[in-house]
């Protein structure tokens, strides 16, 4: 079972930069798949990003070309690089691990079901005002 905390969240103004970061334990998390999903108050979760064991990245389209994600197998270390923020992106933040032997496609997915992936933190809170 991996386990996953969060860091990095906290108060912007739009245009802001913030870079959240996710430490994991657990000897399988190389060979997930890991995402971010966020859930702002009254909506649902929205999967945000996804990146597989070779390196292949995927993003929701309200992100793409603002957010990063990436990772340090060495730290066993997930990290979303959030650039040009705006107050719609204010939410919870979440890793997940969400799935072995799957693609890429599929690991995005699942980050939109709530028991989609295998695990997940308790989340950092990312705050964007205008």
């Amino acid at each position: 079972q991996v386990q996953l905390v969060e860091s990095g969240g906290g108060s912007v103004q739009t245009g802001g930069t913030l870079r959240l970061s996710c430490a994991a334990s657990g000897n399988t998390y190389s060979s997930y798949c890991m995402g971010w999903f966020r859930q702002a108050p009254g909506q649902q979760r929205e999967g945000v990003a996804a990146i597989d064991s070779d390196g292949s990245a995927a993003y929701e389209d309200s992100v793409k070309g603002r957010f990063t994600i990436s990772q340090d197998n060495a730290k066993n270390s997930l990290y979303l690089q959030m650039n040009s923020l705006k107050p719609e992106d204010t939410a919870m933040y979440y890793c997940a691990a969400v799935c072995t032997h799957c693609t890429i496609d599929y690991c995005m997915t699942s980050l939109d079901a709530t028991n989609g992936p295998d695990a997940w933190g308790q989340g950092t809170l990312v705050t964007v005002s205008s």
